[in-house]
């Protein structure tokens, strides 16, 4: 079958589609406990699940998987969605539907987040999906805070731990050409043409220096010695070692 897609057993193109006034018939049913009504609501909806985790598409992730995932936050959606909120169903869902799939890819990462921090974040946001559904806009780490009873700094660490990493082959820009990646766009402060050459000048001038003066320089800037123990290395005073190392810093940085 043409756009036939199989996702966990479910042909997509056979998926049905509720109208509102559908969906409206079916919730007075499920909330009076019809678990068949709940059995159609959610297969009239999995087509909204397929739709969310195609964001989540090229991350070596499982779409199956990701599909299961996102059927749980669906069902979740049901169960605590209120009519009375005057928003449509999708608009409810699909938060809660992204907030199950990224947690379930944060509990599957490689990178260990501490459990009371996770908890924190988890729970900033439950808060934003429920104040989102409660007043229809996103709202402040002020407002989460201050309904969480904790402060907004804790919840910004919080949230920030729990963050998916990012590949630095993730491409950022494509214009129908080369793709520029993240690779691209992050500096190597060490390797930069400016650092090279200054180290290439740095050993230059130090071929011009005196054994002694290279001797002093190399213990004092490179095996971090201080000047006491630079002077009862080599068998001179404390002063001498200080007048040579100027001396010595002066010609480097005028042959540089």
């Amino acid at each position: 079958m043409i756009n036939k897609v199989e996702i966990c057993g479910v042909n997509t193109s056979k998926l049905p589609v509720l109208t509102h006034e559908e969906k409206d018939a079916l919730f007075e049913r499920i909330k009076n406990g019809d678990k068949s009504a709940r059995e159609e609501f959610i297969n009239g909806n999995l087509r909204l699940v397929l739709s969310v985790i195609q964001r989540f598409s090229g991350r070596g992730e499982n779409m199956d998987d990701l599909f299961q995932v996102g059927c749980i936050g669906l069902m979740k959606s049901i169960d605590n969605f209120d009519p009375s909120y005057n928003v449509k169903f999708s608009t409810y869902a699909v938060p809660m539907i992204i907030g199950e799939v990224r947690r379930y890819l944060r509990d599957n990462n490689s990178i260990r987040v501490s459990r009371s921090l996770r908890d924190i974040a988890y729970k900033a946001l439950r808060t934003n999906e429920e104040l989102t559904a409660k007043n229809e806009k996103e709202p402040t780490i002020e407002e989460i805070a201050k309904v969480m009873g904790v402060e907004k700094e804790l919840i910004v660490r919080a949230l920030d731990a729990i963050q998916d990493p990012m590949s630095l082959y993730e491409p950022i820009y494509n214009d129908g050409g080369d793709a520029i990646f993240v690779i691209d766009q992050v500096s190597d402060e060490k390797s930069i043409d400016e650092h090279w050459l200054e180290r290439i000048s740095l050993k230059e001038a130090m071929k011009k220096l005196g054994e002694r003066e290279k001797h002093i320089l190399n213990l004092r800037f490179y095996k971090g010695r201080t000047q006491m123990e630079v002077a009862g290395e080599i068998g001179i005073s404390q002063a001498q070692v200080s007048r040579l190392e100027k001396t010595a810093l002066k010609h480097v940085k005028k042959y540089i």
